[in-house]
């Protein structure tokens, strides 16, 4: 078990900071549709491309960054991560049109599932493996808490300031997870027998593809509606656009309490 530089809790609050400014940058696109699709002068329908090309980033990032970086620190790993979250984000507040945005939000999505994945080793690292589920389900709560904290924030301040706004929160989000992963997060040597190889050779794995499986209709149904949330909110419920981050909180409200009741269940009886 490693221990942590500034103690335990203080390593989980970092590790699930990031994963609340990933998780904002990741959810406010959906908040704020509306105005960005107005901006770059497209439909809300073909803007919902701009979360298509974060999506392809994840898809594209997670697995590519799996692999090629298997044998490397893991915290040096989070930091590498971490500026390409800076960079994205930075880059989508100031692209100046729809190719160019559209391309931002793929590389803000490129580190997203591997920093999760990082950040749950580092975290299951530091607690006995008895405490391991619940030490991720912690990490999670930054992408739930994005969504009571950071998505309403940031809807709030795109509605205020412009869209652009948001993202630029974002950027300077990153800058300071810089700042906190070299101070509290302790330095996590990768498996010495990981390799590309050893990497890609699960998906020889029928479970492996059952779960991911799973994972991706389970994610799938949720994107689809979260995607377009707010217009449904404003033009079909006719509910105000003021209120819709009441909404959105509403939504990370059951997002942790999902978190903290799995991650508590995972660690007492995993396949029930």
């Amino acid at each position: 078990m490693i221990i942590a530089p500034r103690g335990l809790a203080a390593a989980q609050i970092v590790l699930a900071l990031g994963g609340l400014f990933i998780g904002t940058g990741e959810f406010a696109a959906m908040g704020l549709l509306p105005g960005m699709a107005e901006s770059v002068g497209v439909s809300i329908p073909h803007a919902g491309n701009l979360i298509s090309a974060y999506a392809l980033g994840v898809v594209v990032g997670s697995p590519l960054l799996a692999v090629l970086t298997a044998q490397t620190e893991r915290r040096t790993l989070l930091l590498v991560l971490g500026s390409i979250v800076l960079v994205g984000n930075a880059a989508s507040s100031l692209a100046p049109g729809f190719f160019s945005l559209a391309a931002a939000r793929f590389i803000a999505g490129v580190p997203h599932g591997a920093y999760y994945g990082t950040a749950s080793i580092v975290a299951a690292a530091m607690v006995p493996p008895s405490s391991r589920a619940q030490a991720i389900s912690r990490v999670m709560l930054g992408l739930a808490a994005a969504n009571v904290i950071g998505v309403p924030i940031a809807t709030w301040l795109g509605q205020i300031f412009g869209w652009r706004s948001a993202f630029a929160l974002v950027a300077l989000g990153g800058l300071a997870l810089l700042g906190l992963l070299c101070v509290f997060i302790p330095i996590v040597a990768a498996d010495k027998q990981a390799s590309p190889r050893r990497e890609l050779s699960t998906f020889a794995s029928a479970q492996i593809w059952l779960t991911l499986g799973v994972a991706t209709i389970g994610f799938g149904g949720m994107f689809a509606v979260y995607s377009y949330i707010t217009p449904r909110l404003t033009e079909v419920a006719g509910i105000a656009a003021a209120h819709v981050p009441a909404f959105l909180a509403l939504w990370g409200l059951g997002m942790i309490a999902g978190n903290v009741a799995g991650g508590w269940l995972a660690d007492r009886a995993l396949i029930p």
